[in-house]
């Protein structure tokens, strides 16, 4: 909700992904289960886009998952 009014999240719970595109954000999650990262892009003039969901598993992000969030956000914007 604090994304959606504008409102920028600091660390620990999300970091701008600039290697994915400039305004994506890693939103930094976890539970019992394990850890997750969903990237967003907070900036979108229709709200803030969900572009990709997973659980985290290493300690990169693995370069499949930004090539899947980088290809939705250009499907989505246009870009």
């Amino acid at each position: 909700m604090a994304l959606q009014r504008g409102f920028t999240l600091g660390m620990p719970l999300s970091r701008p992904m600039p290697t994915v595109a400039q305004g994506v954000q890693e939103l930094r999650l976890h539970d019992e289960s394990g850890q997750y990262r969903v990237f967003v892009y907070p900036k979108a003039a229709e709200g803030v886009l969900v572009l990709r969901a997973f659980k985290k598993k290493s300690s990169q992000t693995p370069l499949s998952e930004l090539s899947i969030t980088r290809r939705r956000l250009r499907e989505l914007t246009d870009a």
